[in-house]
C-alpha cells in the first residue's frame, strides 16, 4: 500500500491546480468508471480513494445530480469489474491447467484468510459479502471462498450486489465530510483520501500488532 500517499498528494495538486471544468473532465464519469473496473480486476488502483475524490469535486459542483452519478458509476464499476474477475476464476477452475487470472486471485488470498472466510461464508453466506467489500484486503479472500465453493456466477452476483452499493455508498460519504468541511475542494480531497489511506492501513497494523 506504499503508493497510497502518493496517490493522495497527486489527487490533490491536480484537483488544486486545475479550474473547475479541467476538474470535472478530468475526473469525469467515463474516467472513474474505467479506473474502478481496472481496479476491480488488477488491484493497482487506489479505488475507493478515486470515489471519494470524485465525491469531493461533485458536493462542490452546482450541477444538479452530481454526486447520485457518482455513485452510480462507481457501484456499476465494481459490480462489472468484480462479476469479470469471478467468471475468469471460474474458468481457470475447470481448465486442467488453471488460469493466470485464478493464479492471481490465490496469489492475493493468503492461507490464513482464506480459511476465515471460508468459515464465514459457511455460516453467513450471502452476508459475508456485503461485508468483503467494506473490509480492506478482504474481498479476494471472499471471492475465493465463493470460488471454492463452487458458487455459480448468478449467485456471486446477488450477493456482490448489494455489497458494491454499500462500498460505493461508504467511500463516497467519506467525500462528502471531506467536501463539507473545507470551502476549496482540494483541501476536501486530502482529507478524504487521507481518510481512505488511514482504514487502509489500520488491518495491517492490528495484524501485524498481533
Amino acid at each position: 500500500m506504499s503508493w497510497l500517499p502518493g496517490a493522495a498528494a497527486l489527487a490533490a495538486v491536480s484537483v488544486r491546480s486545475l479550474p473547475a471544468a479541467s476538474t470535472q473532465q478530468a475526473l469525469g464519469y467515463p474516467s472513474l468508471f474505467l479506473l474502478v473496473l481496472i481496479g476491480a480486476l488488477v488491484p493497482v488502483v487506489p479505488t475507493g480513494a478515486l470515489v471519494s475524490t470524485a465525491a469531493v469535486v461533485a458536493f462542490h459542483q452546482t450541477a444538479p445530480f452530481s454526486l447520485a452519478l457518482v455513485f452510480v458509476t462507481a457501484s456499476t464499476a465494481a459490480f462489472l469489474g468484480d462479476a469479470a474477475l469471478y467468471w475468469l476464476g471460474r474458468r481457470g477452475l475447470r481448465s486442467k491447467n488453471g488460469s493466470r487470472w485464478l493464479q492471481a486471485i490465490r496469489s492475493r488470498a493468503p492461507e490464513e484468510r482464506l480459511e476465515q472466510a471460508q468459515h464465514k461464508l459457511a455460516d453467513h453466506n450471502v452476508a459475508v459479502l456485503v461485508l468483503s467489500r467494506l473490509v480492506p484486503a478482504g474481498r479476494i479472500p471472499v471471492m475465493l471462498a465463493c470460488l471454492l465453493a463452487e458458487w455459480p456466477l448468478r449467485r456471486f452476483s446477488r450477493g456482490n450486489f448489494p455489497a458494491c452499493l454499500a462500498w460505493a455508498a461508504t467511500y463516497q460519504v467519506i467525500g462528502i465530510l471531506g467536501g463539507s468541511l473545507f470551502p476549496e475542494p482540494w483541501e476536501g480531497v486530502l482529507v478524504a483520501v487521507g481518510l481512505t489511506v488511514l482504514i487502509s492501513a489500520v488491518p495491517g497494523l492490528v495484524r501485524r500488532m498481533r
